[in-house]
């Protein structure tokens, strides 16, 4: 890689592979690489983690350190162990804007403790779709003034602990009933529902000052008929930068998406959305010198042959160097008063009541005293998740006496009641996965159980419903359940 690559470089944001820094890595920063994003496959510890920013600090000091820390389901800080965190679903039924500034400060706070500039949130999205596969309880509600209100709360509180926030994923996936992980999804609503639904959100986190936007790739028709948002014009630089006003660092989701680069590869990709008008590219987990090299000589062959418009490369590396400064202007936060606030504007109890109950659940745990038998039905895997326990079973959570697991639901046939034993059956949006249902309507009719769903709930079957299931919701549940009994 040499010099003249710098421009394009300055663009490109790769993950990689292992929990040290890869001598390719160091060298592409040298040379003026923009960014790196962390996964959860790069994080042991805190220690480990801020030993690591170190380094890449150290090979170019203006390169901006990413992750996706949603503070909720999605995290990556704390994938491995659980998140302390309850996520957008909860603070949006909690309702209490003091609640989700002190929420969004703490992450802050912990991303700024271990060096990490950048988090891609908040999920400023409106769940108008409760099938929504991909976003579900990442959103604050169904609302979109509600919606816009925490997200410029939960903007305004990450940035005030010294960590940029990046709204996403615009203009909008609320209203989609496939993933861009594994496909193209559409959204059909009119212009006029778009305006007033999917942008109030992003309006509101312009206004907050947020100094970056993530792109989705989906497709909105009433927008822009021929492109997916992350390669169109219309919507990235008359719609977001003209219309809307924003100024700051527009991010693509990761292109190794199969809605970004499923037909085109990343190469041709990255090419389309910094003609867009993407200034930051986010190439997916696990890159390689070879590609990220493929993809810079991708854009600086465009730039050579005029594919991209003139002066657009260099603009957009300067708006990431222009974030990776703000980054190096702004100081943590105290940190002694953002974590004593948070623990008690979120204590298990306050958040427990953000929660649904049926009748049946609220007369079962309160007329019982006997033991709880904890099965966990695991769910279908959700990319955007990635691999991680429900609440109640995370580390120093409830151990499940039963899993079934999501291979061989055939187990729950097998389940025997035990006697003056009350049984809880545990897992995530079951109105999307009927095997995980029919496995939890077979132990309830052998025990008649009460059935616990920590996704989006949406189904008539369901007895608690807690909109998350983060560690620290998993505590919250433990709360109710014991204080109930």
């Amino acid at each position: 890689m040499t010099e003249q690559h710098s421009p394009a470089l300055g663009v490109l944001m790769p993950g990689f592979v292992g929990t040290t820094l890869p001598d390719w890595l160091a060298e592409l920063l040298r040379h003026g690489l923009g960014g790196v994003c962390l996964f959860a496959h790069n994080i042991v510890s805190p220690a480990q983690v801020a030993a690591l920013t170190g380094a890449i600090r150290a090979a170019n000091p203006n390169a901006i350190v990413a992750i996706d820390e949603e503070g909720g389901d999605v995290t990556r800080l704390h994938q491995h162990h659980g998140s302390p965190f309850p996520g957008n679903a909860v603070l949006g039924r909690i309702d209490d804007l003091d609640v989700t500034v002190a929420v969004a400060r703490e992450v802050g706070a912990q991303l700024a403790d271990v060096g990490i500039h950048l988090t891609f949130a908040p999920d400023a999205d409106v769940n108008s779709n409760p099938d929504n596969p991909v976003i579900g309880v990442r959103s604050f509600g169904a609302d979109p003034a509600s919606v816009a209100a925490h997200t410029a709360a939960w903007t305004s509180g990450v940035q005030a602990a010294g960590v940029a926030a990046c709204a996403k994923h615009f203009p909008g996936h609320g209203d989609t009933s496939t993933d861009s992980h594994v496909s193209e999804p559409v959204v059909t609503a009119d212009a006029a529902t778009i305006m007033n639904r999917e942008l109030v959100p992003f309006v509101a986190a312009v206004g907050a000052g947020t100094r970056s936007i993530m792109t989705s790739h989906i497709r909105v028709p009433a927008l822009d008929p021929d492109s997916v948002a992350t390669f169109s014009t219309t919507i990235l630089t008359d719609l977001l930068r003209a219309r809307l006003g924003f100024d700051g660092v527009i991010v693509t989701d990761a292109l190794d998406m199969v809605g970004a680069s499923g037909t085109r590869g990343i190469p041709a990709a990255a090419v389309e959305a910094v003609a867009a008008g993407a200034d930051l590219l986010c190439l997916g987990q696990r890159g390689s010198e070879g590609e990220v090299a493929e993809i810079a000589e991708a854009l600086m062959s465009a730039d050579r042959a005029g594919r991209l418009p003139a002066g657009r490369l260099v603009a957009a590396a300067e708006r990431c160097l222009g974030l990776a400064q703000w980054a190096a202007e702004h100081r943590p936060v105290d940190r002694s008063h953002t974590t004593a606030t948070y623990e008690r504007l979120t204590d298990p109890q306050r958040l427990a009541a953000s929660f649904t109950l049926s009748e049946r659940a609220r007369s079962s745990l309160a007329a019982d005293t006997r033991p709880i038998r904890w099965v966990r039905i695991d769910p279908e895997l959700n990319v955007a998740v990635g691999v991680t326990p429900l609440g109640p079973f995370f580390d120093g959570g409830a151990v499940p006496s039963l899993v079934v697991p999501v291979d061989d639901r055939a187990v729950a046939a097998e389940y025997v009641a035990e006697p003056g034993v009350t049984t809880l059956v545990v897992g995530r949006e079951f109105h999307r996965d009927p095997g995980a249902l029919d496995a939890a309507m077979a132990i309830v009719e052998r025990s008649e159980a009460l059935i616990v769903d920590m996704g989006y709930a949406h189904s008539d079957h369901v007895d608690i419903a807690t909109f998350g299931a983060s560690r620290r919701i998993g505590e919250a549940l433990l709360r109710l359940v014991e204080e109930s009994a």
